[in-house]
């Protein structure tokens, strides 16, 4: 063999051992990613405000009270629906409804929050949305064990809970608000204006979600017509997982996750074939 001659075996070896250290950095690059942008948001979100994570657990709080305050003493509208702590009743429709709101928000403004990075190669668009999706869920559930827990302390009251119900309410809200948050997330880069009108189509939801009552107590010729509302399904399962004697035999969790696995399919679509024109812009 002569010194310009090469050997096939050991180049052949010589990349594979090459090789094996680029597989291995790339095999978690993904999580790593998303790890890295989870810290990212939890820094910038929590991190630069004094008090940090307090926050997201006194602004529930701080609503609950209010409106218990002006309800329960400003109305002298004592008796909740269902059961005797008006407190508790109020809870467990704010939170499921705050539950996808806030998810379907931090969503929706993904590719917005992350931009400058989306342009490396290593960050994907799907990596902003999970990452704000999980610490986003993570958040919600500390929030809602936290406010829950402390109601049952400060009231003494008896519970007996359907945490299967519970948990999967839970799932519908965070389902619900990734799906529709992911397809928001396109609308609101492909249309800027949508994010207004989405904020004005969302003000009578509240009143609309059966937060202050139930879904019983609405006029039999309205209810068809409400039953299409999925944060209702969404606040009745919760309920339902509260109160023992609360049956809510309208509630579909099938109809919620068919809603949220629709808008998530044309979210993911439409970013998948647009993203690059969004971030170009």
């Amino acid at each position: 063999m002569t010194a310009g001659d090469t050997n096939p075996d050991l180049e052949t070896r010589n990349m594979g051992q090459a090789a094996i250290p680029a597989t291995r950095r790339r095999r978690f690059s993904t999580l790593r990613t998303i790890w890295a942008l989870i810290l990212r948001e939890m820094a910038t979100t929590y991190g630069r405000s004094p008090g940090g994570y307090l926050w997201a657990v006194l602004e529930p709080v701080g609503a609950i009270a209010l409106y218990t305050l002006v309800i329960a003493v400003g109305l002298r509208i004592r008796n909740p629906a269902l059961g005797t702590v008006f407190m508790l009743f109020f809870a467990t429709g704010q939170l499921p409804f705050s539950f996808y709101q806030k998810t379907g928000r931090k969503v929706a403004t993904s590719i917005k929050f992350s931009r400058q990075l989306l342009r490396y190669p290593a960050v994907r668009y799907t990596d902003a949305i999970i990452a704000r999706f999980i610490l986003d869920t993570m958040t919600n559930l500390m929030v809602f064990y936290l406010v829950m827990t402390g109601i049952h302390l400060i009231f003494d009251t008896t519970l007996i809970l359907d945490v299967p119900a519970i948990l999967l309410s839970l799932t519908m809200a965070s389902m619900l608000g990734l799906g529709i948050g992911t397809l928001n997330c396109y609308l609101f880069n492909a249309f800027p204006v949508w994010e207004q009108v989405w904020t004005i189509i969302n003000r009578p939801l509240f009143l609309l979600s059966t937060i202050f009552y139930i879904f019983e107590d609405i006029p039999w010729r309205y209810q068809n017509l409400m039953w299409y509302n999925p944060i209702i399904h969404i606040v009745g399962l919760m309920r339902r997982g509260f109160y023992p004697t609360y049956d809510a035999r309208y509630v579909s969790p099938t109809y919620v996750f068919a809603i949220a696995l629709i808008t998530l399919f044309f979210g993911l679509l439409l970013l998948n074939r647009h993203h690059r024109d969004i971030l170009n812009n």
